[in-house]
């Protein structure tokens, strides 16, 4: 007699060639999605401080820009909820979606000429800011742990093609849109718009099956009730480590990283890069348009901001490959000197458009390399089960980080100018400096 042999039920985990095609089906769609949204962020984000100087003075384009960072950081909460309870795509979408509707205010706070409408636009704009943050993640989901640090990198660059060639496009777009009857610089976000909805519609159609639940069926229940490894040893049983482990909400989520050095590491890294980075980078259009007008001031704002832009992307394959060589910690301590390094130039500039070129590429590249090795360290220091609150929590750290960064550059340039900027922002990787020269255990492969 003949066995008969019960199919597969939908809850095991697919066999390892699968999950290796899954992998790198997930990863030409997030390249192709972060192409695009690229350009919508980007696009806005360059002529966003611009747009908030035009309609409220320069004491709030740094707030504006500290708006869409502000954004980006509380949507990770309820993107993260969305994620937790139905996967990556889901929430993905509806963070692109939100992106579309603040790009659509911005564009009437422009026409109406209404700064509060401009903020609240801004804010939600920060969603597709949260996606492209997300989708690094969602890289790493189903990446063996020796190709995490190339893998999420690979995501990261792909932002390149869109936001190098962004910033380039905003006079025409900006141009265009004025022949259609739009206000100055609303032709930026009306294209922002419609990229937003094209990743969205991408995402929605092709990210299947789900890179997260598919990491989750492989992990199997296991995953869950992970015991945590702090600096003292291996928590398990019912005590604080389970108990941080089985939850997937940001408290959960905090308790995992507070008795986690890597993981804690991770999260500094990835904030402090970031606080140095939005600091800096918000407030160069503004400086750069101190000594630059008209059409020449759309044309040097944009080349400083693309080479800018290949800094934080162009080369990140490359910093991907060290954090997988070299190890995570002396790529995240490469980026801290980067970023002192791009500080001194840009912040003794003065309004030569070379140096600047030359300080923000040094900070683009700073900010890649604690970006990509922070978020690899992260991601693999935690069990599966409470990943994305982790990276959600992660996100909004650095993301508030950013936008204090961005709050206070504003006024700082409008009392004591660029230079004193750049010295501050020097000052503030001092405690990272710190924690990375730490000894670290190696963090537990999961």
């Amino acid at each position: 007699m003949t066995a008969l042999t019960a199919p597969p039920s939908v809850t095991d985990p697919p066999p390892s060639g699968d999950v290796t095609r899954i992998q790198r089906r997930t990863l030409r769609l997030l390249a192709g999605t972060q192409m695009i949204g690229g350009v919508g962020v980007t696009i806005g984000i360059s002529v966003g401080g611009l747009l908030a100087a035009e309609l409220g003075g320069v004491t709030v384009s740094g707030l504006a820009q500290s708006a869409a960072v502000v954004g980006g950081a509380l949507l990770a909460v309820p993107v993260v909820r969305v994620m937790n309870g139905h996967g990556r795509r889901p929430g993905l979408v509806f963070a692109y979606l939100t992106g579309a509707t603040g790009a659509v205010l911005v564009v009437a706070a422009a026409a109406v000429r209404w700064v509060p409408l401009l903020f609240v636009g801004m804010v939600l704009f920060g969603g597709a800011t949260t996606a492209g943050l997300q989708a690094r993640y969602a890289a790493v989901d189903l990446a063996e742990p020796r190709r995490r640090g190339r893998q999420l990198s690979l995501v990261v660059w792909a932002t390149t093609v869109g936001a190098v060639t962004a910033p380039n496009l905003a006079g025409l777009a900006d141009r265009s849109a004025s022949g259609v009857g739009l206000p100055p610089l609303a032709g930026p976000f009306a294209v922002s718009t419609l990229a937003f909805l094209l990743a969205a519609l991408l995402v929605l159609v092709l990210l299947r099956p789900d890179p997260l639940l598919t990491a989750r069926r492989i992990a199997g229940p296991a995953a869950a009730s992970a015991p945590v490894r702090s600096g003292r040893g291996l928590r398990a049983g019912s005590g604080r480590g389970l108990r941080a482990g089985s939850g997937r909400g940001l408290r959960a989520a905090f308790a995992v990283v507070a008795v986690r050095p890597a993981a804690r590491l991770g999260v500094c890294a990835v904030a402090v890069g970031h606080l140095v980075m939005v600091g800096v980078m918000a407030m160069t259009p503004v400086h750069i348009g101190m000594g630059h007008s008209g059409d020449d001031l759309l044309r040097t704002v944009g080349l400083v901001l693309s080479l800018h832009i290949a800094g934080m992307y162009g080369l990140s394959p490359v910093v991907g490959w060290l954090t997988d060589r070299a190890g995570r910690r002396p790529v995240i301590l490469g980026g801290v000197g980067l970023l002192l390094a791009a500080c001194a130039v840009a912040g003794t500039a003065g309004h030569d458009p070379v140096r600047l070129v030359i300080g923000l590429v040094l900070l683009g590249l700073g900010w890649s390399g604690t970006m990509v090795a922070g978020s690899t360290l992260l991601s693999e220091s935690v069990p599966v089960d409470v990943r994305p609150s982790v990276q959600g929590l992660s996100d909004l750290v650095m993301g508030l980080a950013g936008a204090s960064a961005g709050a206070v550059s504003g006024i700082i340039v409008g009392l004591s100018g660029y230079g004193v900027l750049t010295l501050l922002s020097a000052l503030a990787t001092v405690p990272l400096l710190g924690l990375v020269l730490r000894p670290v255990p190696a963090p537990s492969k999961r």
